[in-house]
C-alpha cells in the first residue's frame, strides 16, 4: 500500500456564481496581451523588520484599503454548443501603487476578462495579468489615475525578520461569497507551518501556512496578515468535510514568484518530469524495493528529461547532483535549485540493481 499522504479534497474560491461548481487551474501562465506586465520592475513593498502590532481599528485601516474584490468573466458552451457566460469571484491584494494586485492562479484561470474592485467602490478593468499555477499564484495589472494602498509582504528568509510561530494571532481577510456591501475578516491562528499538500490534479503546493482563520469560497488571493498588518501568506484553499483548516502560500514563495511574473509573464523552474511518492515501509514491501527511502517513481513524462536520461516508473531515486534524496519532497527542492538547462547526475535503484545517469533539466511547462 502506497504512502498515505493527505490527499485533500479543496473547496476553492472561484465557485461560479449562479451556478453550483468550482473551477480549479488546469493551465500554467496566461497573460491578456502575451507580454511581460512590466520587465523593468523592482519590488519595493517588503518589510524585514515586524512592525509595532496594531489594534483592531488600526488594523482594518491599514489593510483594507489594499485588499481588493476581483470579478471575473468566461464564455463556456451548452450542450448545444452555444456561448454561456460564467461569472466568477476572488479575492486580491495590491502590492504596487501603480496597480500591481496579486491573487491565486485558480482566480483568473481560463478568464475572458477581469474586474477589480477597490475599498472605496472603484472599478477598473484588468490589462494585463500573468499566471503561474504551480503556485497557485497571479497578478494582475490595472491603471488606476493615481497611486494606491500597498500592503508589505513579510519577507521570512531574512536573518533580520522574526519567524511565523504556530498559535500566533493572524486575519484573514476577502471577498468571501462576493457577499455584498465590503470584505469579510476573520481572525485565528496559526495552525501549522511548512504544511505541503497534494491536489487531485498531482500538483504539489508546498511550504504553505496552515491557520483555523476562516477561509470561505471567494476569499482565494487575499491576504493573510499578522497583527502589525504585514502579509505573511496569501490564502489559496480549505479542507472540504473538515472544520476550520485553512491554508495559505506564505510570502517566501510568494515573493520570487511575484517577481518573475510581472518581469517576464513566467517563472524560471527546473524540471525533471517524474511523478513520486515518498518510499515507506508499506512501499518498501509492495513492490519489494532494495531500499529503504528515496522517491519511488509512478510515471515518467513522455520525452522529459527523466524519460530521456532512461528513468523508469518503479525506479527509486536516491540521490540528484550529489544531494542525498530520502523522500519526494527532497527530489521536488532539489530539481528545483538548479536552472532550466543545467545537467545533473541521478542516481536510482531499479530492483537490486543501483544505476546512475545525466539529466538535461528544462523550464517546467505551464501546464500540468
Amino acid at each position: 500500500m502506497l504512502r498515505l499522504r493527505l490527499l485533500l479534497v479543496f473547496v476553492l474560491a472561484v465557485c461560479l456564481i449562479g451556478t453550483a461548481g468550482c473551477s480549479w487551474f488546469g493551465s500554467g501562465g496566461s497573460n491578456a496581451s502575451g507580454t511581460p506586465i512590466n520587465p523593468d520592475w523592482d519590488p519595493l513593498y517588503i518589510d524585514e523588520q515586524v512592525g509595532p502590532l496594531l489594534t483592531r481599528s488600526e488594523l482594518v485601516e491599514k489593510v483594507a484599503p489594499s485588499v481588493v474584490s476581483i470579478l471575473t468573466e468566461k464564455v463556456t458552451r451548452d450542450i448545444f454548443f452555444q456561448p454561456v457566460p460564467q461569472t466568477g469571484a476572488g479575492s486580491g491584494v495590491i502590492v504596487d501603487p501603480r496597480g500591481y494586485v496579486v491573487t491565486n492562479a485558480h482566480v483568473v484561470e481560463g478568464v475572458n476578462s477581469i474586474e477589480v474592485v477597490l475599498s472605496d467602490g472603484r472599478i477598473f478593468k484588468a490589462v494585463k495579468w500573468a499566471s503561474d499555477a504551480w503556485t497557485d499564484l497571479a497578478v494582475i495589472q490595472i491603471k488606476p489615475e493615481s497611486d494606491l494602498e500597498v500592503l508589505p509582504f513579510a519577507h521570512f528568509l531574512k536573518e533580520s525578520l522574526k519567524q511565523l510561530d504556530v498559535l500566533e494571532p493572524v486575519v484573514a481577510v476577502g471577498n468571501a461569497l462576493a457577499l455584498p456591501g465590503g470584505p469579510t475578516w476573520t481572525s485565528g491562528v496559526i495552525s501549522y507551518l511548512g504544511r505541503s499538500i497534494q491536489l487531485s490534479s498531482g500538483t504539489v503546493l508546498e511550504d504553505l501556512v496552515q491557520t483555523d482563520a476562516a477561509i470561505n469560497p471567494g476569499n482565494s488571493g487575499g491576504p493573510l496578515f499578522n497583527m502589525a498588518g504585514q502579509v505573511v501568506g496569501i490564502n489559496t484553499a480549505i479542507a472540504a468535510e473538515a472544520e476550520n483548516i485553512g491554508f495559505a502560500i506564505s510570502t517566501d514563495t510568494a515573493i520570487p514568484v511575484v517577481y518573475e511574473l510581472v518581469r517576464q509573464q513566467h517563472v524560471p523552474v527546473a524540471w525533471l518530469g517524474v511523478s513520486v511518492y515518498t518510499v515507506t515501509p508499506a512501499v518498501k514491501a509492495q513492490y519489494d524495493l532494495a531500499v529503504d527511502s528515496g522517491a519511488f517513481v509512478v510515471e515518467v513524462v513522455s520525452r522529459s528529461p527523466a524519460d530521456e536520461a532512461g528513468i523508469r516508473p518503479n525506479d527509486v531515486i536516491t540521490e540528484v547532483g550529489g544531494q542525498a534524496i530520502a523522500t519526494g519532497e527532497d527530489l521536488g527542492k532539489t530539481v528545483r535549485s538548479y536552472n532550466p538547462g543545467d545537467t545533473v547526475s541521478v542516481v536510482f535503484w531499479r530492483g537490486e540493481e543501483q544505476l546512475q545517469t545525466d539529466a538535461l533539466l528544462v523550464q517546467r511547462p505551464s501546464e500540468q
